[in-house]
């Protein structure tokens, strides 16, 4: 589903990625782990498109169409999905509006029927409760006011509604604590399907152990180091990165 090769990518001339390769495929989660600065959200800016990184070599395609030649919007609509490490507040705009706005743009650029009210507003009640998000919270301006956990779950809520094909999480666990990594964890595994994949970035391997992926990925400065299964992920939290290069 999504195939990067040898991608480079430089933010204010200075290289960041060099030469990552990786591919996911339809129904696998995968998961990279790597120290600060090693390239993850760079990765994960550069797939979304955003603006000021600067691919110098390399592709990535998605469902077989060169993902770099999309816009983010366009990027979205063909079903690619960023979690943010850091979700930014949007006053004004209230998470309801906000995910119905996106979801027919989505839909109207597909070529799809717009949803009508009543049935957004059937699939927001059952999300929601899965999630244990209050309607009186989505009511609220979008992450205004929200603390990181809050926020972590308003992104797995808005994950469930947009129901995309490849979903990058990056570092979704961060700001959670055990009941919250938990809610979030199963929103994440309520996701997983034979037609879908998830890439998550994180630092913990405490995530893993609700979503187990089938494959861990170590990045060190811009490359991946080694690939292996869900035990890798073990040996970096009891070795540390310092361990595995040696």
């Amino acid at each position: 589903m999504l195939a990067i090769d040898n991608l480079h990518v430089s933010v204010g001339g200075r290289e960041i990625l060099k030469g990552l390769t990786l591919a996911v495929a339809a129904g696998e989660v995968h998961a990279i782990m790597g120290p600060n600065g090693a390239g993850k959200s760079t990765l994960a800016h550069v797939l979304a498109g955003r603006e000021g990184y600067v691919v110098t070599a390399g592709s990535v395609t998605f469902d077989g169409v060169d993902l770099l030649a999309l816009a983010p919007h366009e990027r979205a609509a063909a079903g690619f999905f960023l979690g943010f490490q850091y979700p930014v507040e949007i006053p004004g705009v209230s998470n309801l509006l906000f995910l119905r706005t996106a979801m027919n743009a989505q839909r109207k650029l597909r070529g799809e029927p717009e949803m009508s009210g009543a049935e957004f507003m059937q699939r927001v009640r059952a999300e929601a409760a899965l999630l244990g998000l209050d309607m009186e919270m989505l009511k609220r301006g979008v992450n205004v006011g929200f603390s990181g956990g809050e926020k972590k779950r308003s992104e797995a809520f808005q994950l469930a509604m947009l129901a995309p094909k490849f979903a990058l999480l990056d570092e979704t666990d961060s700001g959670l604590d055990i009941d919250a990594l938990k809610v979030v964890a199963a929103g994440i595994n309520r996701f997983r399907s034979p037609e879908r994949a998830v890439l998550l970035i994180t630092h913990y391997q405490r995530l893993l152990d609700h979503v187990r992926p089938g494959r861990v990925h170590v990045m060190v400065a811009g490359r991946i180091l080694a690939s292996g299964g869900p035990e890798l992920a073990h040996r970096l939290e009891a070795e540390g990165y310092e361990g595995l290069a040696a």
